[in-house]
């Protein structure tokens, strides 16, 4: 914490870590974790399971509004989180494969970070077919069920993110623009364009940059509304979740665009997220427009006495 000297008297200035500078909002002295017995504890695992159980509140009740089974969704929480952090790390392994291949046991090493969420949720939906069919219900219910827990939990695991630090975009001078302390940021995080905009403040260097993890999780929140009010609309068993892979999708689409640590697809510029996003985005809208007139036309050739 800087001390000024001069006339007999003595200023403390206090250390500001991070600036919402258009907002006027100032967090000294941010902290990463705590410290436990010896033991550190990080403010993003903790984050972490938080958002595991308000998604699995947010599904119990939601299965308990349709009639479902509110404990059939603790036991696949379970499965869906254990599997879902294996994928997480492997997606992102995969598309980081140079900083992993010298030193494989570097792969095992969570606390170090790199989970990928695409890759998390991809072995999410495998692992709750695969318990749909284990079980012998409807897929589709289920994903539709979980979906909703599933967009909380984004909501709140993002603010993992905001301890941590990291994934936040690229220059910004908007009205959430944050600036961050540099000895807080991971080196390989500061673009050449945040570097060319880094400013000073008491003998502390800061970037100035676009808060990512509070847009998604703006955008989640609507998509949570809309997803919550959908259900009530949805025309088949499914149609909530294609509506969460579109809502999320197109909100992916545009915040991977202002990251400044994307992974790219093998050899070239192009960011894995966003290829993802269209791809999950157009398959499936042309599915849900298939559907819905698929749905139309059996229904126009019911005849009245039928």
């Amino acid at each position: 914490m800087p001390l000024i000297r001069g006339g007999g008297m003595e200023i403390i200035m206090k250390q500001v870590d991070i600036w919402f500078v258009n907002l006027g909002i100032e967090i000294t002295n941010h902290q990463k974790g705590i410290t436990i017995g010896g033991f550190e504890i990080a403010f993003y695992g903790i984050m972490i399971g938080l958002a595991v159980l308000a998604g699995l509140a947010m599904a119990c009740y939601v299965a308990k509004k349709s009639g479902q089974d509110p404990d059939m969704y603790t036991d696949l929480t379970i499965f869906a989180v254990i599997f879902g952090i294996i994928g997480a790390r492997i997606y992102y392994v995969i598309f980081e494969w140079d900083s992993y291949k010298d030193n494989l046991l570097q792969i095992f090493n969570l606390r170090a970070g790199g989970l990928a969420i695409y890759g998390g949720i991809i072995a999410s939906v495998i692992t709750v077919y695969v318990y749909s069919k284990i079980k012998k219900v409807s897929f589709g219910t289920l994903v539709d069920t979980a979906c909703c827990g599933l967009v909380l939990g984004q909501i709140i695991g993002r603010w993992g993110n905001f301890f941590n630090c990291e994934a936040f975009g690229g220059y910004c001078d908007n009205i959430f623009a944050m600036r961050l302390n540099v000895d807080l940021v991971q080196p390989y995080m500061i673009s050449q364009e945040l570097a060319e905009h880094m400013v000073e403040v008491n003998g502390i260097n800061y970037i100035q940059v676009h808060p990512t993890f509070l847009y998604e999780g703006l955008w989640n929140l609507a998509l949570l509304l809309f997803l919550l009010w959908f259900r009530k609309h949805a025309k088949w068993n499914g149609e909530v979740f294609c509506g969460y892979l579109i809502g999320y999708g197109c909100g992916r689409f545009w915040i991977e665009s202002l990251r400044t640590d994307q992974l790219k697809f093998f050899g070239t510029d192009l960011a894995v997220s966003q290829l993802l996003s269209v791809l999950l985005v157009t398959v499936t809208l042309l599915f849900v427009i298939w559907k819905r007139t698929r749905l139309k036309k059996n229904s126009a050739n019911i005849s009245p006495e039928n």
